[in-house]
């Protein structure tokens, strides 16, 4: 049995992953809510508190990243940094302090979204922050230390969440979220590492 923190445990993505890893001890954390655990994934000061106070641990699976949607031609750069913020530099964040803390072949699996292979409109910041967060565990997969791996889920949109994004999201086909909680289950069950793993219907 492993010690997984779970950081997004309450969101439709979370409970998913959830789904995944059933035969470990989870450590649930959020911004709010009735979690384990409090950390925003913005605040460097907050992630360290959140590894300081747990301890031990074998593995970090992230579920969070908050986007904003506008047109392109819309788009301010404060909506931009504030995905850029939460979807890359939090995670990216979440990996470079997790590094110092995590147990010695330990794994991280982040979350990415399928809207940088589909795009849509209005999305554009979440498309580019996803690229960049599938291009970042490709690459970063070579340089971490003490045999911890490093994946990310890039899933389509879930049938739970249909009636939310549904109208966004035409010629989609949802998965269930217990499809998209395999894939954490590899991720955090596996030997890969550096991996995209995608699931799409």
């Amino acid at each position: 049995m492993k010690t997984i923190i779970l950081i997004g445990a309450l969101g439709k993505m979370g409970q998913a992953a959830l789904t995944g890893l059933t035969k470990h001890k989870v450590i649930t954390a959020g911004r709010s809510g009735d979690v384990d655990q409090i950390v925003d994934i913005t605040d460097e000061k907050s992630i360290r508190a959140l590894y300081e106070k747990v301890g031990h641990f074998d593995a970090i699976v992230n579920t969070v990243g908050l986007c904003e949607y506008a047109n392109f031609s819309e788009m301010t750069e404060a909506q931009w940094m504030s995905t850029v913020m939460s979807k890359m530099m939090g995670q990216i964040n979440l990996v470079r302090i997790g590094q110092q803390y995590i147990a010695d072949g330990g794994s991280f699996t982040l979350i990415s979204g399928i809207l940088n292979v589909k795009p849509i409109p209005y999305a554009i910041a979440d498309a580019t922050t996803s690229g960049a967060i599938d291009t970042f565990v490709k690459c970063v997969a070579f340089e971490m230390p003490r045999n911890t791996r490093i994946n990310v889920v890039n899933p389509t949109v879930l049938v739970e969440a249909w009636d939310v994004y549904g109208e966004m999201m035409p010629g989609f086909e949802p998965v269930p979220g217990a499809l998209v909680g395999k894939a954490f289950e590899r991720s955090v069950d596996g030997f890969i590492s550096g991996q995209v793993i995608y699931v799409d219907a």
